[in-house]
């Protein structure tokens, strides 16, 4: 599965229906990403057993493709500081 569609930088959450801190995370990165211009794409790992075997007791996770930024709860600091070195520039 593809995770990250479209253009522009997306933030992948994977997610469980039922998940009150999956909830709680994204509620909390919502204004972070409008804020940077960055879309949120949730997943809900019963709804595919690849994403459910990697991912299973670890969600809610954030990710920007395969790169994880936090677990279980939104880490703001630190999405904030990786919003912030978007777009990577080159230096001559």
């Amino acid at each position: 599965m593809k995770l990250a569609a479209g253009p522009g930088p997306v933030f992948t959450v994977m997610s469980r229906q039922w998940c009150h801190l999956c909830h709680d995370l994204v509620m909390a990165l919502e204004p972070i990403a409008a804020e940077f211009g960055w879309k949120v794409e949730v997943f809900d790992v019963d709804q595919d057993a690849g994403l459910e075997a990697r991912w299973n007791e670890w969600v809610p996770v954030l990710l920007h493709g395969e790169r994880e930024l936090c677990h279980y709860h939104l880490d703001e600091a630190a999405v904030r500081a990786y919003c912030a070195g978007f777009p990577l520039e080159s230096r001559p």
